[in-house]
């Protein structure tokens, strides 16, 4: 428990008299004047729940030190009680929102008078839970040069094991209402922190610097760690309680903020306000920042393919188009052949159309895709081919006017394409019967096209390829993005995922495409791969394997390698390559060149799967 001064009795029950009686919501003289016997507290205005009891009331000189000043985003300050009361479900300190530059300090003691409220991030619609602050503040400098009150310390031992607790179902799964519980959930702990100084020590570095000035760390140095050192999520009930995302006060032109990569250690004391915010949640904003010591992870590289193996790869590029710098295509090249080892056969995702972003009804990439082939070639790999169908304008998603679409690049000299009257974007690819063997009706082709599950949604790009006389079906996919899912720090809990609903019905569209294909050939070799947006263990992920017709590669990997992509600190899965029952032996890469690195050329980990057809 923190150190405390219990309010007596009769005391408490004065303040309680006044909040029943509604003085408190009336001016903030009056308010004032009906709790001049035992003055407002933080605690009391933080209460016992995430909600203020206190909310849309005004409150008068409440006092507290200041312990950190922001002058950027959300102009204000924070300040603490350092006369803490024995609750340790009430936080000790506030954020006083000033909306312009605040004029107080760091170690001044105030007096605060204004409306105490909830703001959400992001807004209600997002989930977010909320800040407690005060808002339209009279601030009053009593004293300056004061000592803080002391830190508390988050670490392994103070932060619980269990994530949250579930939802209220009288009230839509939201937690709002329960009461806190610091020592039991771990997001209850933190939000009885809210507003508080606190500290961590040396932790390591789970979410590489972005490009907004922050990174993640664990204080759970041993919770689910990945192999490569970042945090496994491996289900649904392993949030990984340990994460914290870390931020600095100081504005950026004046302490330029340390660049990590997952692996890294943040030594020494890193102290200042907690904070909540809308990507990501709760944040140490450090007035305080340790220092930044780099490990030594390195970019990997994959084994190549022997010549009897066929190499089979997917890349999410993120948006590439002739606009990005050159820079760009050449380090995407660069990784194909040094990293990926050249593979036979690359579904990419995110190529972009002839002028990227620009929304005039361009939909051709041939200006993308002979430039990215021309860096792949200067870069000593071999000279890919392509094939794709272009999308019909602006039906697609992804960003408007770009027209991203999937992409298979080959090289000849290994693998041939069988062409096979290429259909348009909105030419259903069917299933025939040729000799005996599986075959496409167009190739390449779009699979159900016309599904309202792709609607505003890119269409899987289906194509036959033929290597040392086998015939091999690629389907390459993007399914729908996770945009709009509430975060893991949501006021629900279990967090409301409602992207899921359409990606399971493009992942029953894929699957039902595939037993179709081993329905003419229970012996056909198809490979389903590409930017799935969802989780190994996800409803998408058992739609798409559905019945045994395809094996999700990545999990033949140990569960420490099971990732492409680190959000909020958790290294995750969102790409994959999935096998037919035919490719029974294979050798699987989750080749981590970008997702663990403050460096990116994409934000996703390319993946690799090696076979003899």
């Amino acid at each position: 428990m923190r150190s405390s001064h219990p309010r007596s009795a009769a005391v408490a029950a004065l303040v309680a008299s006044a909040l029943a009686t509604g003085l408190l919501a009336g001016s903030a003289d009056a308010a004032e004047g009906a709790v001049s016997a035992d003055p407002i507290r933080i605690h009391d205005i933080q209460g016992t729940t995430r909600i203020s009891p206190l909310a849309g009331k005004q409150v008068a000189d409440v006092e507290g030190i200041v312990t950190g000043v922001r002058t950027y985003g959300s102009r204000g300050f924070w300040m603490q009680d350092p006369d803490a009361d024995d609750n340790d479900a009430t936080s000790e300190g506030v954020f006083v929102f000033t909306n312009s530059v605040p004029t107080v300090a760091v170690g001044d003691a105030v007096k605060v008078s204004g409306l105490v409220g909830e703001y959400v991030p992001g807004g209600a619609a997002s989930g977010n839970q909320s800040i407690t602050q005060i808002s339209k503040p009279a601030v009053t400098v009593v004293s300056s040069g004061n000592a803080l009150p002391e830190a508390t310390a988050i670490n392994e031992y103070t932060v619980p094991a269990a994530y949250a607790p579930a939802g209220d179902p009288a009230a839509a799964g939201s937690i709002n209402g329960l009461a806190l519980e610091p020592s039991r959930y771990a997001l209850d702990y933190y939000e009885s922190l809210e507003g508080m100084n606190v500290r961590i020590g040396t932790s390591r570095v789970v979410g590489a610097t972005d490009p907004h000035a922050e990174l993640w760390v664990t204080v759970k140095g041993w919770e689910n760690t990945a192999k490569r050192g970042g945090t496994i999520y491996g289900s649904y009930e392993s949030q990984n309680t340990g994460r914290l995302q870390i931020q600095q006060l100081a504005p950026l032109a004046q302490q330029p903020f340390p660049v990590a990569n997952v692996g890294d250690k943040l030594t020494g004391t890193t102290e200042g306000p907690l904070d909540f915010n809308q990507f990501g949640g709760y944040t140490l904003v450090a007035r305080t920042l340790g220092t930044v010591k780099a490990g030594t992870l390195a970019p990997e590289k994959t084994k190549a393919q022997a010549a009897n193996e066929l190499a089979v790869a997917t890349y999410n590029v993120e948006n590439l188009d002739p606009t990005d710098p050159q820079e760009k295509f050449d380090n995407l090249a660069k990784a194909v052949v040094e990293n990926l080892a050249s593979p036979d056969v690359v579904a990419l995702e995110e190529i972009q159309d002839d002028n990227g972003a620009k929304n005039d009804g361009t939909v051709s990439a041939e200006q993308t895709l002979t430039k990215f082939t021309a860096a792949i070639t200067a870069a000593g790999g071999p000279a890919y081919q392509w094939r794709t169908v272009n999308p019909e304008n602006n039906k697609d998603g992804g960003e408007p006017g770009g027209n991203i679409r999937q992409v298979f690049l080959f090289n000849p000299a290994r693998v041939s394409f069988t062409e096979r009257a290429p259909g348009d974007a909105a030419t259903a690819t069917g299933v025939a019967i040729e000799q005996g063997k599986a075959a496409l009706t167009h190739s390449p082709g779009r699979i159900d096209p016309a599904n309202p599950a792709w609607a505003d949604s890119r269409k899987p790009l289906a194509g036959e390829f033929v290597f040392r006389g086998k015939t091999v079906f690629v389907i390459a996919n993007h399914f729908g993005s996770k945009g709009g899912d509430e975060g893991l720090t949501s006021v629900h809990q279990p967090p409301v995922r409602s992207s899921e609903t359409k990606r399971l019905l493009q992942a029953q569209a894929v699957n039902g495409f595939v037993k179709e294909l081993l329905a003419a050939d229970k012996n056909a070799n198809v490979i389903a791969l590409g930017d799935i947006n969802d989780f190994e263990f996800s409803a998408t992920a058992n739609a798409l394997a559905d019945g045994g017709a395809l094996y999700p590669a990545i999990k033949s990997l140990p569960k420490a390698e099971r990732y492409s992509y680190v959000y909020q600190g958790n290294a995750q899965v969102l790409d994959q390559i999935l096998t037919s029952p035919a490719i029974k032996t294979f050798t699987y890469d989750s080749v981590h060149i970008n997702a663990e690195f403050s460096a990116q050329n994409s934000d996703h980990d390319p993946q690799v799967l090696r076979f003899r057809p």
